[in-house]
């Protein structure tokens, strides 16, 4: 299988354009489409529908492309295998909600590559579900989640419960006027949705709807309003610039290490998240 013809499938799926991909790709347009034709010639099926101004996935190719997408990362993770420096023994991929990044992976991240010399460390952002198929198929070695999965193939390490509290840009204002004036949604996930819908049952729709909490972080600081926010990422503003709403119940949010139970690196995982155990006494 030519690993090209994979990349030009992914791209035209991302992009939904044959000549955006080709100018992600650095080919012309005609190259693009050459190699479509060649995966689906290869294939003996069609990948994708072809409407003037609409191109999507095929039945059939929506079920290629986690194959696909698997033997993309399974390559990228071979190279990079092979790759690493003299004197280092393990790479080990690290994946993590942005949020959770925001929160307190950095410290760990630095502990880390100050603790093993001779191992070298790629670290990304990346979804919940993608990073739980990567586990699965072996091209990541350790995700941080909010919501972690119930798969028996998975192990699962408790971290610690992260404290979300609201903010606002006023001070003295009760919870009941930060839901209805500026209030800025962010998204920490299934549980912490559930629990704010039963608290805030009659709240109005939010100003924005953040996907992560730096993003409402900005627009909090610029624009102002309140929001849910983990209390260390706003620690340095409480009372200056931001104050904490006071009536607000605090949302705890859990934070999950997930790996792989048959991962051939599993020990130096496990000793890697042992720094978790001694920052928490």
């Amino acid at each position: 299988m030519d690993t090209g013809l994979l990349k030009a499938f992914l791209e035209v799926y991302r992009s939904r354009h044959f000549g955006h991909a080709a100018n992600n790709l650095f080919i012309s347009q005609s190259a693009v489409s050459a190699r479509i034709k060649q995966l689906e010639d290869e294939l003996g099926i069609r990948l994708f529908t072809r409407d003037r101004n609409n191109i999507e996935l095929t039945t059939a190719g929506k079920k290629f492309l986690i194959y696909a997408e698997n033997i993309i990362n399974t390559w990228n993770r071979a190279r990079q295998e092979i790759a690493i420096p003299e004197g280092v023994d393990t790479l080990l991929s690290v994946a993590a909600l942005s949020s959770i990044w925001d929160m307190f992976l950095d410290d760990w991240l630095s502990q880390l590559h100050e603790n093993n010399k001779t191992t070298a460390l790629q670290a990304t952002v990346m979804q919940s579900d993608t990073m739980i198929r990567n586990l699965l198929d072996g091209t990541l070695d350790l995700g941080f989640v909010f919501d972690p999965p119930k798969t028996p193939q998975l192990l699962v390490k408790e971290l610690f419960p992260v404290p979300l509290i609201m903010v606002s840009s006023e001070s003295g204002v009760s919870a009941e006027q930060a839901i209805s004036d500026d209030y800025i949604f962010v998204d920490w996930g299934t549980s912490f949705a559930m629990i704010h819908a039963r608290q805030y049952p009659d709240s109005p729709p939010p100003k924005l709807r953040a996907g992560v909490g730096r993003i409402a972080l900005g627009f909090l600081n610029n624009c102002g309003g309140a929001a849910y926010l983990p209390e260390a990422m706003v620690t340095d503003q409480l009372g200056t610039t931001l104050f904490r709403v006071a009536d607000a119940p605090v949302i705890h949010k859990d934070a999950y290490a997930v790996y792989a139970q048959t991962s051939s690196k599993r020990g130096e995982i496990e000793e890697a998240l042992n720094w978790f155990d001694r920052s928490r006494r």
